[in-house]
């Protein structure tokens, strides 16, 4: 469940993206941002960065194309998107809030929290998902610059990333249970 909360405003923008204006498809991914705050905090949870940062980008982005300057193209949209979405990745960093960390430690016990690794395991998430949004802004330059590159190449790249960086965020914390979990007796036989 937590991970569509996370992706929910970033998939209802890019399904939108398909079939309606941009600003549409903005305003919407900034509504379902700002509701997926209000069940956290509904449910006595912090307000995630990310999806607070996404609330801000998406509305932004949407009342500067509707106002200011409409002439954007879906993928200069989609870019200044992935690169918004990157710039609060990469902020978090600097700010040593990784934002993965807001979710993991609403997903783990206290003794969890306390490993080692704990810290540094939401580091590394947090960059996997900077590099998928690098490869993300990465594929929508190429159809900008590449005008005869169809879009579907760009559409596979960013799902290959954004796919990627998901298996890696289910894959990688199992990982370091399995390195920092205390033999058992039977296992130390």
């Amino acid at each position: 469940m937590t991970i569509f909360l996370i992706l929910a405003p970033f998939a209802t923008f890019a399904a939108l993206m398909l079939v309606a204006p941009a600003p549409l498809s903005l305003f919407a991914g900034a509504a379902i941002a700002a509701a997926t705050i209000g069940y956290d905090l509904y449910r006595g949870r912090s307000m995630k960065m990310l999806a607070a940062g996404a609330a801000m980008m998406f509305g932004a982005l949407g009342a500067w194309i509707a106002l200011i300057d409409g002439s954007w193209s879906g993928t200069e949209v989609r870019l200044a998107v992935d690169i918004g979405t990157l710039a609060i990745a990469l902020v978090s960093i600097l700010i040593r809030r990784p934002f993965t960390l807001q979710y993991a430690r609403e997903a783990v016990d206290a003794e969890t929290l306390q490993k080692p690794g704990f810290l540094r395991a939401n580091y590394i998430l947090t960059l996997a998902w900077s590099g998928a949004f690098l490869l993300m802004s990465i594929a929508n330059l190429l159809t900008i610059y590449i005008p005869g590159l169809p879009f579907w190449v760009a559409l596979a790249i960013g799902f290959a990333a954004r796919n990627s960086a998901l298996y890696f965020t289910k894959w990688y914390p199992q990982y370091q249970r399995a390195k920092y979990a205390v033999p058992t007796l039977t296992q130390a036989a």
